[in-house]
């Protein structure tokens, strides 16, 4: 299964790219997505403990099982002041 990536804010930097795809095989979760992310941007890892993760519109955890072609956003913590 194919799913799309886009990179929010500074992650746009540390990935070299605004948006992705990755295959994956059918029932792999948001953290298998993770460790072949990280290891295709190398930088996404320094990040890896505060990256907030949605799929569509809503927040998710590592474990959510992704399904063909949705879309996951990764995007550091937001900040305000």
């Amino acid at each position: 299964m194919t799913v799309q990536i886009q990179f929010w804010s500074y992650f746009k930097d540390l990935a070299g790219c605004a948006q992705a795809s990755e295959d994956l095989p059918a029932g792999a979760t948001i953290g298998d997505l993770l460790q072949r992310l990280h290891a295709r941007f190398p930088k996404l890892l320094a990040m890896q403990n505060s990256t907030l993760i949605a799929v569509g519109v809503e927040y998710q955890s590592r474990d959510y099982v992704l399904k063909e072609g949705e879309e996951v956003s990764l995007f550091p913590p937001v900040q305000g002041g």
